[in-house]
């Protein structure tokens, strides 16, 4: 049974016929204008809402300018600390043209009327968020577009490629590191839920284990939100370490996959991604084989190998290309 509010995801398209041979379809920008009235109403009547979406919607994101505004609006006085509702926003809306053309007061009242549970408006939330995404995308995939069409001999198609993915990765980035207001009560009932699963694991390490037992025992692994910084002189070792750690994660997350752990806890199975700017991804492979293997990393430069060694290689090739590392 599907959601009557969930029904417009896409406009429809019109078609043309106006040559009698080709046929061109105009499409809308993907919407869903139910969608955004209804997380509004939910917003209206339980002011919890807001807490469930503020952190990935902003007002610019509703494809509906008014309903932006609204949200705007309800988002002020909820992080005020007031109360949100068709009555306090009236004033806020008494002057707007925009909103009086589709019934200024009446239609707060209206959204209001929309039935929609706090639990639903996460779900209403990532649609309206997700929809201004696709918008986006199309606005992008245009540019890109246009931008190749125009030739200058100061602008290369290497460049074009650079700027759209610098565009690109701004949008996938877009809204991921910030965070709205969050009310303690969530937050002091995520804390208890993680101070109960670590009582629940005692002497099991909760997070991402660095295979270093020491070092487990004094940080009870990696958590998300973790900043550690390795820090030394040059020459020391860091990078070595580093990759240890990923390693050793990658082999535990394995581990845990083969045992039948649940593939959605991205913190027990998860795949570790690295990142560097002084090495390139066959150094650091070559590093992580000697260590696996047990054969020294100069020896290998120079194809200083026996057969015991290449054989050794050979065996921890095949072992380590099924660890989910990157």
């Amino acid at each position: 049974m599907t959601d009557p509010n969930l029904d417009s995801l896409f406009a429809p398209l019109d078609v043309d016929h106006s040559d009698g041979a080709d046929m061109v379809l105009e499409r809308m920008a993907p919407h869903n204008f139910e969608a955004e009235a209804a997380l509004l109403g939910a917003v209206l009547n339980n002011n919890a809402a807001y807490e469930r979406v503020s952190d990935i919607l902003r007002p610019e994101h509703f494809a509906d300018g008014r309903h932006g505004s609204i949200f705007e609006a309800c988002g002020k006085l909820i992080e005020r600390g007031q109360l949100a509702n068709p009555v306090t926003l009236k004033a806020f809306f008494k002057q707007d043209e925009h909103l009086a053309e589709i019934g200024g007061a009446q239609y707060l009242a209206e959204l209001s009327n929309n039935l929609v549970s706090v639990i639903n408006a996460g779900d209403y939330g990532k649609l309206v968020y997700d929809l201004y995404l696709r918008r986006e995308l199309i606005e992008l995939g245009e540019d890109v577009v246009n931008d190749a069409y125009q030739y200058e001999l100061d602008t290369d198609a290497t460049n074009q490629i650079e700027k759209a993915e610098q565009k690109l990765f701004s949008l996938a980035t877009a809204g991921s590191a910030e965070s709205g207001f969050v009310a303690f009560g969530p937050a002091l009932a995520k804390a208890y839920e993680n101070i109960d699963h670590a009582y629940k694991n005692a002497g099991r390490v909760v997070g991402v284990t660095t295979g270093l037992r020491d070092i487990d025992r004094k940080l009870g692994g990696l958590h998300p939100s973790d900043l550690l910084i390795l820090a030394g002189r040059p020459s020391m070792g860091k990078t070595a370490l580093a990759m240890n750690i990923a390693f050793n994660a990658a082999i535990a997350s394995n581990q845990n996959r083969a045992q039948g752990e649940d593939t959605r806890d991205e913190i027990r199975t998860g795949a570790i991604a690295v990142f560097s700017l002084e090495m390139a991804a066959e150094q650091l492979a070559a590093r992580l084989l000697s260590q696996a293997a047990e054969v020294s990393g100069d020896n290998m430069r120079r194809g200083d190998l026996n057969e015991q060694d290449f054989e050794r290689l050979l065996l921890a090739t095949q072992e380590l290309n099924t660890v989910p590392l990157y």
